[in-house]
């Protein structure tokens, strides 16, 4: 019998208030969910245009609203090969398809299976030696699939970037990206979930009816203590887990909120044996078998910490007993192989000694300041919006990144690909997108595909008029249209892709006028966004945070200024400087690109604002308008005189190297080799500097 003090009541409000405060809230969860479900829409349709069967779902905390900015969650992104068909049972084998029945044999852990190769054109095992390196015969003579073959591509994909932790691997820590493959058919494992006896009170029958013909995924994950770890895929039901948390109400997320911040700040301390750990699962898993056996009518406010302290109750019982079992797989103790026998009775007694002392530890909690906030009163508390505004921020950038980085992928595919014909291959897609759209489709996919179609047309305006530039030709009306179309992007990139080609073309009047309506526009309520680097601490300003809180995620872009990004084959509508970072590799600098780096490094790419200061300086110097070229170049001199600012680009050593030429135009020839090195030492390979450098030194010396 759990002992609940009367003071808990009134706690349990300081402390809704207080989650409340730093954005586990209604609003805020559901933003959460929807930013990461319209990513998952983009990426869906970004493929389907692509003609790539693959599909994309985020899971964990930042997909369910299950964490706060001081918990520092993951992004947990899960990719499924579509094209191969996993078989439970030889009758789900297909023609045609790449096929591999899910074997199991006497010392197969539970949870784990291995990956049996089957023929395409008959349901047959494949037979023989096999000639890839990614495949090994079992003792029996039979062809399996070893799991290392994610790490391997994986690796080749990343470069020297390439993490790898457990199943997932990534070019960044803040992102877990975890290659598996779809079973449609469920194993026994999980079958047993839904066809055991029932007596507790969640889920509700309704939710078991939703999930039952979820598909499970195998993941590249060995038992830890197989001999055959190598060869062995783990079965996981994240579709299932990921319905279950999207139905819990918001004290409940509340609960996991907090056991999270138990778990990171407190119960780690009490882990003192390399290779053991307590994980946030363990936590998500207790929540779930405490909700089946706690009425609904106890998850209310009032009832907070109560109910935190029942789910932690249900902790200290797996360690006391030594077993966590998984809520839906069966047969799998979640402690086997994560924690030794010594670290779960320390736990154990930590935990006990946390109820005994009434939860005092919640005081002391360091993460999100809660601790400190809990000695305000919830009215006090509910003022403190900030946070909230933040995450908004933050969640907002994040989608359109995304969006920009799959359409950057598109973009560099095509123009590899249709390199001399890519005018064609763009109109092709554009058609395309257009029929997706007016088809039988969701909202989410309708905004994605009009965000791909609002850009490829820019992008497309931009490759013809390169092309009429080139051959001599007046640019066509419909392509002027184009420009038109396409302004609203996002509030600059478009319309400095304009400015460029009016420059090239020596329409400098007009050139002036865009750059000074982007100038207009470019106010302390815009935000960055690149689409192929990351930033870490990225200060958001406050208005654009405030701005994203209250608008329609889908209409946030009018406050985002995309970095302008400009192919080969839009070279002639770029000043002629800017070439040498479409051709920036010097020796052997290709061959230290990962597959990653190569979608972007053959295009010339900055910031949008220092672009916007680099033409301007460039125009007013040909219109003959001395005093705004020198303001011109005396705020892009601030820009990367300014540690504080340099910190918030994204293409650092574009931006020195575009204020070089500057120098150079001004005669400071010193100075702009100066810049140039500096460019060096931020990215030493890679980097048009170096061909600066060379030719400014050869110039010097003559």
């Amino acid at each position: 019998m759990i002992r609940i003090p009367l003071f808990f009541a009134t706690l349990s409000e300081v402390l809704y208030a207080a989650l409340d405060a730093i954005g586990v809230n209604t609003r805020t969860v559901a933003r959460r969910t929807e930013t990461f479900l319209r990513m998952e829409t983009m990426c869906t349709v970004g493929y389907i245009q692509q003609g790539i069967d693959i599909s994309i779902y985020h899971f964990g905390s930042q997909s369910e609203g299950t964490t706060t900015p001081g918990l520092q969650s993951d992004t947990d992104t899960l990719f499924t090969m579509n094209p191969v068909n996993i078989m439970y049972r030889v009758s789900d084998w297909k023609h045609g398809k790449e096929n591999y029945l899910m074997v199991k044999d006497d010392s197969t852990h539970a949870q784990h299976y291995m990956l049996q190769a089957y023929r395409s054109d008959t349901p047959e095992p494949v037979t023989g030696r096999p000639l890839h390196p990614y495949f090994e015969n079992d003792s029996d003579g039979s062809v399996l699939l070893c799991n290392n073959i994610v790490i391997g591509n994986a690796a080749l994909f990343y470069g020297d970037r390439h993490l790898q932790r457990g199943p997932s691997n990534s070019d960044h820590e803040d992102f877990d990206y975890v290659f598996a493959y779809q079973c449609d058919t469920l194993p026994s494992e999980i079958v047993a979930w839904f066809d055991k006896m029932r007596h507790g009170y969640w889920p509700p029958q309704e939710i078991f009816d939703c999930v039952r013909h979820f598909p499970c995924f195998l993941v590249p994950d060995g038992y830890y203590a197989s001999l055959k770890k190598h060869l062995e895929w783990r079965i996981t039901p994240n579709l299932i887990e990921r319905k279950l948390m999207f139905c819990l109400n918001i004290v409940q997320r509340k609960c996991l909120v907090v056991l999270k911040m138990i778990k990171k700040q407190e119960l780690v301390k009490y882990i003192q044996h390399e290779g053991c750990k307590i994980t946030t699962f363990h936590c998500k898993t207790a929540l779930f078998f405490t909700l089946e056996r706690t009425p609904s009518d106890a998850w209310t406010k009032p009832r907070l910490l109560e109910c935190i302290v029942r789910t932690l109750q249900t902790i200290r019982e797996f360690l006391f007993q030594g077993e966590c079992p998984h809520y839906i797989v069966d047969g799998v103790d979640l402690l086997d192989g994560k924690l030794c026998r010594e670290c779960q009775l320390r736990l154990e007694k930590a935990i006990r000694v946390m109820i005994q002392d009434d939860m005092h530890v919640l005081f002391h909690i360091e993460i999100d300041d809660l601790g400190q906030r809990l000695t305000q009163l919830p009215r006090e508390l509910m003022v403190q919006s900030h946070v909230n505004a933040r995450i908004f921020g933050h969640l907002a950038k994040t989608m359109f990144e995304e969006y920009l980085s799959l359409f950057y992928v598109i973009v560099q595919k095509l123009s590899s690909e249709y390199f001399y014909n890519l005018q064609s291959s763009l109109i092709a897609q554009v058609s395309f997108l257009t029929e997706y759209e007016n088809g039988d489709v969701s909202q989410y996919s309708k905004d994605c595909t009009q965000f791909l179609k609002t850009n490829l047309c820019s992008t497309l305006a931009t490759v013809v008029s390169s092309d009429c530039l080139r051959t001599g030709q007046a640019i066509p009306r419909e392509v002027w249209l184009m420009y038109s179309e396409s302004l609203d992007t996002d509030v600059a990139s478009s319309r400095l892709k304009l400015a460029s080609m009016l420059y090239c073309c020596g329409d400098l009047q007009k050139a002036a006028y865009v750059l000074d309506q982007v100038a207009q526009r470019l106010d302390d309520s815009v935000v960055s966004a690149c689409g192929c680097r990351l930033l870490r601490n990225v200060k958001l300003s406050q208005r654009f945070c405030e701005f994203t809180e209250h608008r329609e995620v889908q209409t946030i872009s009018s406050k985002l200024a995309f970095c302008v990004r400009f192919t080969r084959q839009e070279m002639f509508c770029v000043p002629i400087f800017m070439w040498f970072e479409m051709f920036r590799a010097v020796g052997d600098d290709v061959q230290h690109r990962s597959i990653a780096q190569q979608q972007w490094m053959d295009v010339a790419e900055v910031d949008a604002r220092p672009f916007m200061l680099y033409l301007q300086y460039l125009t007013y110097r040909d219109l003959g308008e001395r005093q705004r070229q020198l303001r011109a170049f005396g705020e892009l001199q601030q820009t990367v005189s300014s540690l504080e600012k340099m910190k918030q680009l994204y293409h650092r050593e574009t931006v020195l190297n575009l204020f070089g030429h500057c120098l150079e135009l001004e005669k400071n020839l010193q100075g702009a080799l100066n810049v140039y090195d500096t460019s060096l030492r931020i990215i030493p390979r890679n980097n048009a500097a170096n061909k600066h450098i060379l030719r400014l030194t050869q110039q010097m010396n003559v």
